[in-house]
């Protein structure tokens, strides 16, 4: 297996003063193959963009070591495998959308990269505007913009630190359909957001942090079947008396009226039947039923909520 990204034991201490430090990252081991979306997410302030910035060679690790396909991060050859779209919109002056992205190119050895430059104005529907100030564009097309930086010398590596903060509806969805065909040609994709049905469905992986520390790394669906809850779903023959239903008050148990369907809660290694037992009903009292797991939202609260 290829390793595109190879974290070990890193951590990351800022010094506020002479007697006082900040553990922005503590130990954390992290192995991303080559090829794959993984989904690092956890709170404000739990240590995610630190570590973005290790990759980038931004900052230097206080101990571990950052490798990017087996090269040191920070040095030359990392970096050029390494594209970053950061949080923050970077403002160019009085340089066109075009003229900047030539100037990336060359900051990557790409004398000549028109095509490429070209491919990606179109792709990210920037062409329109190749020559207009940057400073005059939009909050969306600078995001944009940071994107088709971010990918003017066709890295390896894609890290995208919150890149649909602040976006509209239109352009999140043109954005992910993008990432999913980067990822189609074999770009590995680190991605870290609050979005996190985006994560749930863009990720095969992730990585959950708080207080500086790796608190959580599963296969996407099973972090969610270990941790989020279970619930039978069902409708009711019209001959079933319901009105029974809602005065037992049994614990676990709730009406979705809107939806015209009941729910029963499944606890973790419970016998099916005979949860249906406790309440009163069985299967053939049913005209439908299905089973539903939580979301990652709820498995990500149990996780940041209970180890912080």
């Amino acid at each position: 297996m290829n390793l595109a990204l190879d974290l070990d034991s890193v951590s990351v201490v800022y010094s506020k003063g002479r007697s006082e430090e900040k553990t922005a990252v503590k130990s954390l081991s992290l192995q991303i193959p080559e090829g794959e979306i993984f989904g690092l997410l956890g709170p404000n302030g739990a240590g995610k963009t630190s570590l973005i910035s290790v990759i980038v060679g931004l900052l230097k690790p206080s101990e571990g070591q950052c490798r990017v396909f087996g090269h040191l991060a920070g040095s030359v050859e990392a970096r050029r495998l390494i594209g970053f779209v950061p949080q923050e919109l970077i403002h160019h002056g009085f340089f066109t959308v075009e003229e900047i992205l030539h100037y990336i190119s060359g900051y990557h050895g790409l004398g000549q990269n028109k095509s490429r430059i070209d491919f990606l104005l179109k792709k990210l529907a920037l062409d329109e505007v190749r020559n207009r100030k940057v400073n005059s564009l939009s909050g969306g097309m600078k995001r944009r913009l940071l994107i088709c930086k971010a990918l003017v010398h066709s890295p390896k590596l894609l890290l995208l630190d919150e890149p649909s903060a602040g976006v509209d509806v239109e352009l999140r969805s043109q954005l992910w359909q993008f990432v999913q065909e980067l990822h189609d040609s074999g770009t590995t994709i680190l991605l870290t957001t609050h979005y996190l049905e985006e994560a749930q469905r863009l990720c095969k992986r992730l990585g959950i942090m708080s207080h500086a520390k790796l608190l959580a790394l599963d296969e996407t669906g099973h972090l969610i079947s270990s941790l989020a809850e279970r619930y039978l779903v069902f409708r009711l023959k019209p001959d079933f008396p319901e009105e029974n239903l809602r005065r037992r008050g049994v614990a676990g148990l709730s009406e979705l009226k809107t939806r015209g369907e009941w729910q029963l809660k499944i606890e973790e290694g419970a016998n099916l039947n005979q949860s249906l037992d406790a309440v009163g009903i069985s299967w053939d009292s049913f005209s439908d039923f299905r089973i539903e797991t939580g979301s990652l939202e709820e498995a990500f609260l149990k996780i940041v909520g209970g180890k912080n």
